[in-house]
């Protein structure tokens, strides 16, 4: 018998009609001020990028469902944002312009996935994954009923899929408000530049700097992302 759920977590999100759309990240008024009065440097942040919203747009034209989130990441992994699209959209264009179904990922000829641009790695998860979800393996229509441990655990199962994919499929596609992806080169620069720290942040000491942050620390790495992308624009524009 699994563990009871605890009535005050933070962590756990409602049933849903359809555990694998996506779900809502919080970014009500009340988080944002206990974020804001916890930390001067997340206050800093919130100030100067604004309300949530603008900072949610950083979850861009992300799948909404589960399969095709996880599928996007997989692509994503160890690329830029733009190579990841580009790569994606070449592999949805092999599909009419649609992320394939696990049968059809299956079915097709790997070179086909292969002259996307996809590593022979890559291709290996994808079909692992689809594998997963094909034989009932992976049940991903009830996978947001679980706490997140749980989900974590069922999904690095899968080849492929590792700790930084699971916290980016928990924050952006089950909308899990209290998640730190330590393991997220982005929020280690971005906390590094934020603090003023000499050199990146190791895990526990990310830990450490992120614990006030609790029960909102998903958010307040939407903040971080959100500066990261603001010295990219401002080199941009200074060229």
């Amino acid at each position: 018998m699994g563990k009871p759920k605890s009535p005050r977590s933070l962590d756990a999100v409602p049933r849903p009609s359809a555990g694998s759309r996506t779900q809502p990240l919080t970014t009500d008024a009340r988080a944002l001020a206990r974020l804001r009065a916890a930390d001067p440097v997340m206050a800093r942040l919130i100030d100067e990028y604004g309300a949530p919203d603008g900072v949610l747009a950083r979850r861009g034209r992300r799948p909404g469902d589960a399969y095709g989130a996880l599928l996007r990441s997989i692509v994503g992994q160890q690329l830029s944002s733009k190579a990841a699209r580009t790569i994606y959209e070449r592999l949805t264009d092999l599909f009419a312009g649609r992320a394939p179904t696990p049968r059809e990922l299956l079915e097709v000829d790997p070179e086909r996935l292969r002259e996307a641009g996809l590593s022979r790695a890559k291709v290996a998860y994808l079909r692992d994954l689809a594998e997963h979800v094909e034989d009932g393996e992976l049940d991903l229509e009830h996978l947001a009923e679980l706490e997140s441990d749980e989900i974590a655990e069922r999904l690095t199962a899968i080849k492929g899929l590792g700790p930084w994919t699971v916290d980016m499929f928990l924050i952006f596609h089950l909308g899990r408000p209290d998640i730190l992806p330590v393991g997220d080169l982005g929020i280690r620069r971005a906390v590094q530049l934020a603090y003023d720290l000499e050199e990146l942040p190791k895990p526990a000491e990310l830990e450490r700097i992120a614990e006030p942050w609790r029960p909102a620390r998903s958010l307040a790495c939407l903040y971080l992302w959100r500066s990261l992308d603001a010295r990219d624009e401002a080199v941009v524009a200074r060229r």
